[in-house]
């Protein structure tokens, strides 16, 4: 079966010399996303497994959730800081998801992300307020509790039977040093910011308030509020608008600590965007000058 200078194979090795050509072209044939995802997949296993590019996926695929969540936008003056966020629902049929909740008298956070991991870190949030309060009479410092759940997202990435939290949190609270504004990732890291907006197309809310932030530190509450509900317009889709159903404000300061906004003064600030709006597009709408001669 085999000559000099032949370039045959025997027999038993003819068939599988044919699968491994097959095996090739279905290789060639395949997307290059694909490609991709086999290779992620034995890195993506659990949160522990660096991959050759230096990453940890599943936090990657935490952070993502947070990005893929609704809008929440918080932002602070030299007295008050405001949260604002778009309630979503899952039918017509359904209630709005509260996306603000309250941790103590003087602190609140705003989530984007899953509902139920939010719920988790927010009963702990109270539970450390709680244990604060009674063992030293004192509202407990909104950068001390920030840095403790911070520490517990970071340990959930620590842990192959673990999974990172899937949730962002806006933490906003007002103690002894005046206002604070933090955000929360599921890395275990943690900022202060002046005003910050996270979740679903929060990139226009963001330009927004980089645009205005200089101004907030003077600003009274009114003022804020306005601000927080136009930058949060900005997120909306061009089907979509904010009502008092699927819009949820919330202010904090020393004196009077979380106070929410009810749907009628919430009315009052969406009627003067709507005003705005109806202005510019009437601007816009002017007769173009006739160029045809």
């Amino acid at each position: 079966w085999l000559k000099r200078g032949s370039s045959r194979l025997p027999p038993p090795y003819l068939g599988l010399a044919r699968t491994e050509q097959k095996k090739s072209q279905n290789k060639q044939e395949k997307p290059k996303f694909v490609a991709r995802m086999y290779q992620n997949q034995q890195y993506d296993m659990d949160c522990i497994t660096w991959s050759p590019g230096g990453r940890i996926l599943q936090v990657e695929y935490a952070m993502e959730a947070v990005k893929q969540g609704t809008p929440v936008l918080g932002l602070r003056s030299d007295t008050h800081v405001v949260l604002a966020s778009y309630k979503k629902a899952q039918s017509e049929l359904a209630h709005h998801q509260q996306k603000i909740m309250k941790v103590d008298e003087h602190m609140c956070i705003g989530i984007s992300g899953l509902t139920a991991d939010a719920r988790v870190l927010a009963e702990y949030m109270r539970n450390e307020c709680l244990n604060h309060r009674f063992v030293y009479d004192n509202p407990m410092m909104v950068g001390r509790l920030v840095l403790q759940v911070a520490d517990m997202s970071q340990q959930k990435t620590q842990q192959a039977s673990k999974r990172p939290y899937g949730v962002g949190m806006l933490v906003a609270g007002v103690d002894d040093k005046g206002p604070h504004l933090f955000e929360t990732c599921p890395s275990g890291n943690y900022y202060e910011y002046y005003a910050m907006a996270i979740g679903g197309r929060c990139t226009s809310a963001k330009t927004y308030l980089e645009k205005h932030f200089e101004s907030f530190k003077s600003t009274d509450p009114e003022g804020l509020i306005q601000h927080a509900v136009e930058a949060l317009n900005k997120t909306m889709a061009s089907d979509q608008s904010l009502t008092t159903k699927n819009t949820s404000v919330v202010i904090i300061n020393k004196e009077k600590g979380t106070q929410e906004v009810s749907a009628d003064e919430l009315q009052k600030y969406l009627d003067k965007i709507e005003k705005k709006e109806a202005e510019a597009a009437d601007a816009s709408g002017a007769t173009p000058m006739d160029t045809s001669g």
